[in-house]
């Protein structure tokens, strides 16, 4: 199959995951009911996502492909400072998940060291 594919379900998904992000960010009630989720079910759906994020993790890091694991350490990074900034805001401890933003932009930084100075896995 024609990589042009892989690449159209790649935008395709692009698209999806942006709506449904913005849906969250604007209206958190309309994003639940949109996806259809249920707030007594979230821990679940937490258990999974933290599965699916170890095992694209194991596989990056396998992959050993430095551009895209540093895209990824962004994305990690991303996440922990907006759930820690999320948390702070509502006046909860946020520490984990700001320390989670810290670490991750800490090996950021190690990974794009290793790619500006021609270092490979």
């Amino acid at each position: 199959m024609p990589g042009w594919a892989a690449l159209l379900c790649g935008t395709v998904t692009v698209l999806i995951l942006a709506a449904m992000a913005v849906a969250f960010w604007r209206d958190p009630d309309d994003g639940l009911r949109q996806t259809s989720h249920r707030i007594e079910l979230l821990p679940r759906v937490m258990a999974d996502r933290y599965t699916a994020f170890a095992i694209l993790a194991l596989v990056l890091t396998l992959h050993g492909d430095l551009a895209v694991l540093a895209a990824f350490f962004a994305v990690c990074a991303f996440m922990g400072f907006a759930d820690g900034l999320i948390y702070a805001r509502a006046g909860h401890p946020h520490g984990k998940h700001t320390l989670s933003g810290v670490l991750s932009t800490g090996a950021l930084a190690i990974t794009l060291a290793a790619l500006a100075t021609g270092g490979s896995a």
